[in-house]
């Protein structure tokens, strides 16, 4: 059994457990993270603002120019990655750091241009630095595995124009579990997916059919609704199950695998 384990770069996430677990645990794990609050802190010192966006269909995400692509490799691949190998080398897990672009790990296709909600009106908004993940390399990853190190991966992917661009954490993680077909743990700052947003005693802990999948979607809301994207697209993609749990628990991986949090089946995709 393959685990990849999808940490999210909020300030109000923790790793520290996630990376104890790692260190207890007899799977492969894969480590794919974010780094959004690293990003803006580091636009920040630039001087520059960080820039988040509408798409038409509700999802905000961050806009990316040329700018914004410098602070992202300084901050991903750089200042996050290496205190995440720091962490689990001073744990006892032999990790390597990689970026997306690292032997072709992530490659896919370019956004140069994206549609946009700007003032209640649909817009092109173009020199965006942004891409669509179409392969992982599992050459790579096995290779590593096999080898006794944990992989801990970010983007930025590779595009098909030979930049390296942005590519969301979660789908990127989705991307990877869809790939190795592994166990997919989703850690963020809350307890998994409410059914009410506002009230955690509504938590959704199981979705294996259709009806209960339309209930996931219709409950998730704000940056719920990119998770619940990364685990419908890591299902599509092989996954054999996709676990949204917080990373704040004593043992938050464990936890999720023995049936913390929201797990989504691939049997809730079923037609």
């Amino acid at each position: 059994m393959t685990v990849v384990v999808k940490i999210g770069g909020a300030r109000a996430v923790d790793p520290e457990g996630a990376l104890s677990d790692i260190a207890e645990m007899d799977e492969d794990v894969v480590v794919v993270h974010g780094g959004s609050t690293a990003v803006d802190d580091t636009l920040e010192a630039m001087g520059r603002e960080p820039e988040y966006v509408e798409t038409p269909s509700g999802v905000v995400g961050r806009f990316t120019d040329e700018k914004t692509m410098e602070a992202f490799k300084m901050a991903m691949p750089g200042l996050v990655n290496t205190d995440l190998v720091t962490g689990l080398q001073n744990a006892g897990v032999n990790a390597v750091g990689l970026s997306g672009v690292d032997g072709g790990l992530l490659t896919g296709k370019r956004k140069s241009a994206v549609r946009v909600i700007e003032d209640g009106k649909k817009k092109i908004r173009r020199g965006d630095h942004s891409g669509k993940i179409q392969a992982v390399n599992t050459d790579l990853l096995n290779t590593l595995l096999a080898g006794g190190y944990t992989p801990v991966a970010s983007p930025p992917m590779l595009a098909d124009d030979g930049v390296a661009v942005n590519t969301d954490a979660d789908r990127a993680a989705a991307a990877v579990a869809g790939a190795l077909g592994a166990t997919l743990v989703v850690l963020t700052d809350v307890e998994g997916v409410y059914q009410d947003p506002e009230d955690p005693s509504t938590l959704i802990d199981s979705v294996s059919t259709p009806e209960e999948y339309d209930a996931l979607t219709d409950a998730a809301e704000g940056f719920m609704t990119r998770k619940v994207m990364a685990a419908t697209e890591a299902l599509e993609g092989g996954a054999s199950e996709v676990v949204v749990a917080t990373a704040n628990a004593e043992t938050p991986i464990i936890s999720a695998i023995n049936g913390g949090g929201t797990h989504v089946l691939p049997e809730a995709l079923d037609e």
